[in-house]
């Protein structure tokens, strides 16, 4: 088997029975924020762009890149589709051309045409990418790989199933906006920083000691940040809190957790895979790369300058409504988000300078604001928001979080389901994650009690209600701090800034209470 390597999740596989494009990557993503790293500008698209299959994880654009797709890639090629509910994959292939598909299954084997066995491990939780990821194991008869990619699966017995993999590919650095985009203390930063780091290559390497291949090459990351305004999130080897390790600094990590089976690849590198060896061929020496990583850097940005500085220049200013069009948009999908609203349980404002939009979870509306406590503030500048809704972009995590182009502040822990509930910007998806939850966590968010189905937490500090409310004629008291809350209505009766959600059950069901 031949792999050649394209970049952060970039493969192209060649077998003697077939050969898959897997996930290429190579223009700017996110508003331009993210570029490959090392850079992959050299490599030249037609030794690769006909390849037997083509697989691609998940929607993320740094991923599924479609102006490389649909312009590099022959549409001959046959689509290996991962098994998610919402087939977005496909949605977004057939729009570039691709007619071609074949269907998996998570966990199950299948054999494609020319004899290749392959298998997708899939995740399809809210919070597991855009709403669902994948990974793929590759079995050409005589080597098998495991392109992890950046998949969490949680269950790995399925990959095990598959037979002993001779190489592991698996993510290992930073792909999110945490904590770098928080106006926390410098020092909470740090620290907070420190732990996802040494977190997040603790996590890869105990992945690779439970898939137990041969080889593990880490990939899938770090971008680079080449715009003037997001160079400093690059790690340059002097900030042991920074959350983007580059190969070199997880190779490290690995040998220093007595694991010597890591190598390296870089864009354009080949490695010849057999059961009894790996050999890899680089198309220059590492050391011009990680050797001297801020020059090499400052270079790249130079060449990327005006292309980035082009994108930024065509962002709309002062052509939308944002305010009109975000309430036309968010509130009908408000109206549908019972467990999400309840999970969140606050305000978030948007601070887009001007307007500064309030997205009520209490009430479901889309509003200016006017002063008053939020627990959750974004920090946005106003074109981007603007961009996103020229484009009626469904995800905006798939967009603006990942690009790190704003600051945010909360009160309290992470809460998933505000950021699962900006992936699901549409009546499809919303419904969709809302019957994950009804469906896999009902017993942790929500109780039944009095005909109804109440949230599990108390609006005011979080007391479980299923210990501490007492129901009665209609009013749900939490008797840890005498808060009460009107059922019919979900109304707090004791502030009005607090809501509760409830629903009737069915009469069935009512009339067993």
């Amino acid at each position: 088997m031949k792999i050649t390597f394209l970049g952060h999740a970039g493969l192209h596989v060649e077998t003697r029975r077939g050969s898959i494009l897997c996930d290429p990557w190579f223009n700017p993503a996110y508003f331009a924020s993210w570029v490959p790293f090392p850079s992959n500008q050299e490599l030249d698209p037609a030794t690769f762009g006909s390849p037997d299959f083509l697989y691609v994880s998940h929607v993320h654009r740094d991923h599924l890149d479609r102006s490389f797709l649909r312009e590099h890639v022959s549409k001959d090629a046959t689509v290996i589709l991962p098994d998610h509910p919402l087939d977005l994959v496909h949605r977004e292939l057939e729009a570039l051309g691709f007619t071609r598909f074949v269907e998996t299954k998570t966990n199950a084997p299948l054999e494609l045409d020319g004899g290749l066995r392959v298998m997708t491990v899939c995740t399809i939780f809210p919070a597991d990418g855009p709403l669902g990821d994948s990974a793929l194991a590759i079995d050409d008869g005589e080597v098998r790989i495991f392109d992890q990619n950046d998949a969490r699966p949680v269950d790995l017995d399925g990959a095990h199933d598959f037979g002993r993999f001779d190489a592991h590919l698996v993510q290992f650095s930073g792909a999110i906006w945490y904590p770098m985009v928080y106006r926390f203390p410098p020092q909470m930063k740090s620290a907070l920083g420190r732990k996802k780091r040494e977190t997040q290559m603790a996590r890869s390497l105990r992945y690779s000691r439970q898939i137990g291949a041969g080889w593990v090459i880490p990939m899938a990351g770090p971008p680079c940040f080449l715009d003037d305004d997001l160079f400093g999130l690059n790690d340059l080897g002097d900030d042991p809190a920074n959350v983007f390790p580059d190969q070199t600094l997880y190779l490290e990590y690995m040998r220093d957790q007595g694991a010597d089976n890591g190598r390296l690849m870089i864009p354009g590198s080949v490695a010849t895979l057999d059961p009894r060896r790996l050999e890899i061929e680089h198309p220059s020496d590492p050391a011009s790369i990680f050797g001297d990583k801020r020059a090499y850097l400052e270079r790249f940005r130079e060449r990327m300058r005006p292309r980035i500085e082009a994108e930024k220049a065509s962002w709309p200013r002062g052509q939308v409504d944002v305010l009109a069009e975000l309430r036309e948009w968010f509130e009908p999908v408000l109206d549908l988000a019972d467990r999400t609203a309840a999970a969140i349980n606050g305000r978030v404002l948007l601070d887009l300078g001007a307007p500064q939009v309030v997205l009520d979870f209490w009430t479901r509306r889309v509003y200016a604001w006017e002063g008053g406590e939020c627990e959750y503030r974004f920090w946005v500048d106003p074109a981007l928001v603007e961009q996103l809704i020229t484009d009626h972009d469904e995800d905006w995590v798939n967009r603006l979080f990942l690009s790190c182009r704003f600051e945010a502040e909360r009160h309290g822990s992470y809460n998933e389901y505000l950021y699962s509930f900006f992936k699901c910007l549409s009546a499809e998806r919303i419904e969709y994650a809302e019957g994950c939850y009804s469906e896999q966590l009902p017993e942790r968010e929500f109780f039944e009690c009095a005909g109804y189905r109440i949230q599990r937490r108390c609006p005011h500090l979080k007391a479980d209600l299923s210990r501490f409310g007492v129901v009665e004629d209609g009013i749900l008291t939490c008797t840890l701090h005498g808060w009460q809350f009107e059922l019919a209505t979900g109304r707090c009766l004791t502030s009005d800034d607090r809501r509760l959600f409830s629903e009737p059950l069915s009469e069935p069901a009512a009339a067993e209470q």
